[in-house]
This record gives C-alpha cells, sequence and structure tokens, in this order.
C-alpha cells in the first residue's frame, strides 16, 4: 500500500496567512483593589469622628432644649447666629466686622509674634543646649520665666507700649518661646558624641556647624517646641484681645457675652478651634517635610 504525498497549488503555497494577535494590557497585580482599600481606609477613619460628632449633637440638643436652659440648643444656634456663618465676609463700621476679619487679624498678630518667638527662641535654645556656662546662666531663669501665666505679661507690656497690637505681640512671643528655647536646648545636648568628632575632622565653623550639624539633628526637638510654641500662641492671643479690645476673635467673643449673644460665642468658639487645629497640622506638616519623617506627627 502506498501513501500518495499531496502538494499544493504553487500560488496557494506562496499566499500569506494572516494571523490574529491579540494585545492585552498589562495590569498592575492589585490594581483594581486600591480604590476599595483607600475608600475602607477612609471609613474607617471618618465614621468614628462623624459616630461621635452625632452622638455630642444629639446629646447637647436634648440637654439643653429644656425652656429653663442657659445654653442655646444646635438648632437654636443655627437660628440665631446663621447671619454671622453665612456672612463671614461682612464688613462694617469699627469692630462691627464678619468672623473672618476678626480671625484674621488675630493670626496676623500670632504669625508676628510666633515669628520672632521662633527666631529668638532657637538661637537661646542652641546656647544654652551648646554651653555649659550659659545653661547655668540662662536655665533657671528661664524654668522661672516659663511659670509666669501669659496675661500676667499684659499690663507690663501696655505699660512699656502703650499700644494694644504691639502688647498683644509681645504676649505670643513671651508665650511660645518658653517651649522653643527648652526643646532646642535638649535637642542640642542629645546630638551623638560622632556628629561632633565629623565636624572636627571636618574643620567647620561655628556658622557651618549650627546649620549643618546643629540643627538637622536637633530638628525633631526643634519642631516639637514649635508645635506647642503654636498652641500656646494661639490660647494666649484669645485671652490677650478680650482685654485690648480692637478687632479679633478674642475681642468678638468678649463683645458678644457683654451683648448676650451665646449663640455668637459658640459659633466663635468652634472657629477658634478649628483655626487652632489647622495651625498644629501646619507645623507638623513643616516638621514631617523638613526632617523627613522624623519629627512626630
Amino acid at each position: 500500500m502506498s501513501v500518495t504525498n499531496l502538494k499544493l497549488p504553487q500560488e496557494a503555497a506562496q499566499r500569506p496567512v494572516a494571523r490574529v494577535i491579540a494585545f492585552t494590557r498589562a495590569t498592575k497585580p492589585g490594581g483594581s483593589r486600591r480604590l476599595p482599600a483607600a475608600l475602607a481606609t477612609a471609613l474607617t477613619n471618618l465614621v468614628p469622628l462623624v459616630v461621635t460628632l452625632s452622638f455630642i449633637l444629639v446629646a447637647w440638643q436634648v440637654i439643653c432644649s429644656a425652656p429653663d436652659s442657659s445654653l442655646p440648643a444646635p438648632t437654636r444656634v443655627l437660628e440665631e447666629s446663621w447671619e454671622l456663618i453665612a456672612h463671614p465676609f461682612y464688613v462694617g463700621q469699627g469692630v462691627d466686622q464678619g468672623l473672618f476679619w476678626h480671625i484674621s487679624a488675630s493670626l496676623q498678630r500670632v504669625a508676628i509674634g510666633y515669628a520672632l518667638a521662633a527666631v529668638v527662641g532657637i538661637a537661646l535654645g542652641a546656647l544654652v543646649g551648646q554651653s555649659a556656662l550659659a545653661m547655668r546662666g540662662l536655665d533657671p531663669i528661664f524654668q522661672v520665666l516659663r511659670t509666669v501665666p501669659p496675661l500676667a505679661w499684659l499690663p507690663l507690656s501696655l505699660a512699656a507700649f502703650q499700644d494694644g497690637t504691639p502688647s498683644a505681640i509681645f504676649v505670643i512671643f513671651i508665650t511660645a518661646i518658653w517651649p522653643i528655647i527648652i526643646n532646642t536646648a535638649v535637642g542640642i545636648r542629645n546630638i551623638p558624641q560622632d556628629y561632633q568628632n565629623v565636624a572636627k575632622v571636618l574643620r567647620l565653623n561655628a556658622f557651618e556647624y549650627f546649620a549643618k550639624i546643629m540643627l538637622p539633628a536637633a530638628a525633631p526637638y526643634i519642631f516639637t517646641g514649635l508645635r506647642i510654641g503654636i498652641g500656646l500662641s494661639w490660647l494666649a492671643i484669645v485671652a490677650a484681645e478680650m482685654l485690648i479690645g480692637g478687632v479679633g476673635i478674642g475681642f468678638f467673643i468678649w463683645d458678644a457675652w457683654n451683648s448676650s449673644l451665646i449663640s455668637d460665642i459658640i459659633v466663635a468658639l468652634i472657629y477658634v478651634g478649628i483655626v487652632g487645629f489647622l495651625l498644629d497640622r501646619l507645623i507638623a506638616l513643616i516638621g514631617r517635610v523638613v526632617t523627613r519623617g522624623t519629627a512626630t506627627a
């Protein structure tokens, strides 16, 4: 039995054969799960906060809804202070301003006083931390002065400056400087001896040692002091403005009290808390960037 070989015609043998190639997009493993994971994380962080706030508001509403309650309920606060909430940029005569302008005036005073405290505090803290002689001479004085309440400095500053604004700035300065000095000094004293040996080998001068060794090594401590200082500054300015008058969130709260506008006071306190929280977060963010994550949030 023989097998016959079948041959195709020459035209069919030379005819090109079409092939279908399917291109598929490469996908990263787990890429489709990123969005649900991020959403789950956001919900995990937000749900407890929402539940807590809801509980506080409900409890506040129930407790203050009684006819003989001296504090307004949340619904009454919204009703009585809606104009204040809806028009923060209102500009009137004299101190009749919206909440935005009062907070802006307070932030300007805080910015000046806090910036001065940061510069002077870091310099003095570096001096005390590096020099044993300076520490023995200055540290006891700092420890005594830092226990003086901030508002106790206000009459003295008013007598010296004869004006409310520089007096408030001085109160901010004297309030914020102590934690900055103390934390900077602690950070300088905790610089490893190896860093100092490297500076001696490289023959760095005093400015180079301060900029390249001292500040980077002590930065986490410095930013801890800066965060404490900004919180104390915001507390002090609200209290100081109640006494010096003029445009400012502290004066607004005191003026609302004199006018028996309790709902306006509650709204202003909420604004004060939010602004204070944002200031703290801002310093924390700058600290993480500068120290590359070594400063705690």
